[in-house]
């Protein structure tokens, strides 16, 4: 968002945050801690812009119509505007509309106590093309998920750019600044000039370990379309070294997807379309060519020499964009998008992150069970991996949050060895009786 020439107008960032999303006392996103780290990044860097710049921060505020003053008077600036939302998104019960929840909204108060999202696309739907951005990094509830996934999308404006992610229910987020926040602060603070805000985003994606069927906008499909390498075009790529290896693309335009079998991140039939990362080697002083460059293969094998040769990050980066692109195209619930999120969740195994290896086991067994019956192998092998998952985590609290979730899966599979069923609900009592830490 550069704006050029010497009449330069003045900008306006607007972070809002709404209400925590909290789901069983487990953490999804936390606005307070999002618009905090926000406030440490410079707002040239926020808007992408050197003008003079206001700056408005809205946490803990109550009041839609208040809310909706700030969105007006933000909307009526005449220079580049970012306006960025975090919190939960969640319906009203009559008109099945979607909302930000704000600090008092309760599901009979939404239609009174929230912003509803259409307010958004109203306020800013009269400013100027190329001059605003929005950001939003939200947890739907139980509510609006359905909803949400029914639209496929969350518009904004069509004056704007959008960008961002919403998170499903169930899944735990970061006690702190969440994940895709925290990462698009990083990709500011390292890279060595401000990205344009689609590569931004996409970098962001590549990096932050998104849930399982998380709404990722724009999509896969529009961050790597032709003639943009990884979310910008190709021909206006910033030259120069970061602080370490930039996340590369991985731009799925398989003439087979990948499939065949229980997930996992070995060799397997089919083949695909992957670009392969090149991390370790030196910049490239040629000018980008204006396609990316694709090669042929399935992807999982270059996955799984990335995790054994220790690449962890590399590896995880590249299995989520795929998983991002099957989710696209083939559906949430469909037995590719399932393979997918199993192949995430051995990755995170093997990188010791064994939290996000049970939530994703346990979504992965669900998502099995509502298909196939309940004594499908399948079925019956996501449960043994998320116990083990399980079993190997040694924070009381992280535990004591995945344990419901596991023991519900456990119940609901009667072939089962019933030791599974016994030991993890001895454990989750035995954690409820431990201090946090220990």
């Amino acid at each position: 968002m550069q704006i050029n020439g010497a009449k330069q107008q003045r900008g306006h960032v607007l972070l809002i945050a709404g209400d925590s999303a909290t789901r069983r006392r487990t953490v999804q996103v936390l606005p307070s801690k999002n618009l905090a780290a926000l406030s440490m990044v410079p707002v040239s860097a926020l808007l992408g812009s050197n003008v003079p710049s206001d700056t408005t921060y809205l946490d803990g505020i109550h009041d839609q119509n208040a809310l909706q003053v700030r969105l007006r008077t933000a909307a009526a600036t005449p220079g580049p505007l970012l306006v960025y939302l975090s919190g939960r998104l969640t319906t009203d019960r009559r008109g099945q509309q979607l909302y930000l929840a704000l600090s008092r909204t309760t599901a009979s108060t939404a239609r009174y106590t929230a912003l509803p999202w259409e307010w958004l696309g109203t306020e800013l739907r009269t400013r100027p093309q190329g001059l605003t951005t929005v950001v939003f990094d939200l947890a739907a509830d139980k509510a609006a998920w359905p909803l949400l996934r029914e639209y496929g999308t969350l518009p904004a404006s069509t004056a704007a750019e959008v960008y961002g992610v919403v998170t499903p229910p169930g899944f735990a987020g970061d006690e702190g600044v969440s994940s895709y926040t925290r990462h698009w602060i990083e990709q500011l603070r390292h890279a060595p000039e401000r990205p344009s805000n689609s590569r931004l985003h996409a970098l962001t994606v590549a990096s932050a370990a998104l849930p399982p069927g998380a709404l990722v906008l724009p999509g896969i499909r529009e961050i790597t379309a032709p003639g943009y390498a990884f979310g910008h075009p190709a021909t206006d790529r910033p030259q120069g070294r970061t602080d370490g290896p930039a996340p590369q693309p991985v731009v799925p335009r398989p003439a087979h997807e990948p499939g065949g079998g229980r997930g996992g991140t070995g060799p397997a039939p089919g083949t695909g379309t992957v670009v392969v990362p090149q991390t370790d080697a030196a910049p490239s002083t040629q000018p980008p060519p204006a396609q990316p460059v694709f090669v042929a293969q399935d992807p999982r094998p270059h996955i799984h020499a990335l995790a054994q040769s220790g690449r962890h990050t590399e590896a995880a980066q590249m299995a989520q964009m795929w998983e991002q692109y099957i989710l696209q195209t083939d559906g949430f619930d469909s037995p590719k998008a399932t393979e997918w999120v199993e192949i995430r969740a051995d990755l995170a195994k093997m990188s010791g992150n064994f939290l996000l290896a049970t939530q994703l086991w346990v979504g992965a067994g669900r998502t099995r069970l509502v298909h196939q019956s309940p004594d499908a192998p399948e079925v019956l092998s996501a449960a043994r991996s998320a116990h083990y998952c399980w079993t190997q985590l040694q924070d009381a609290a992280r535990a004591r949050e995945c344990g419901p979730e596991l023991i519900s899966l456990l119940r609901a599979l009667p072939s089962l060895d019933r030791r599974h069923l016994t030991v993890a609900q001895q454990r989750l009592e035995f954690l409820h009786d431990t201090p946090d830490g220990s």
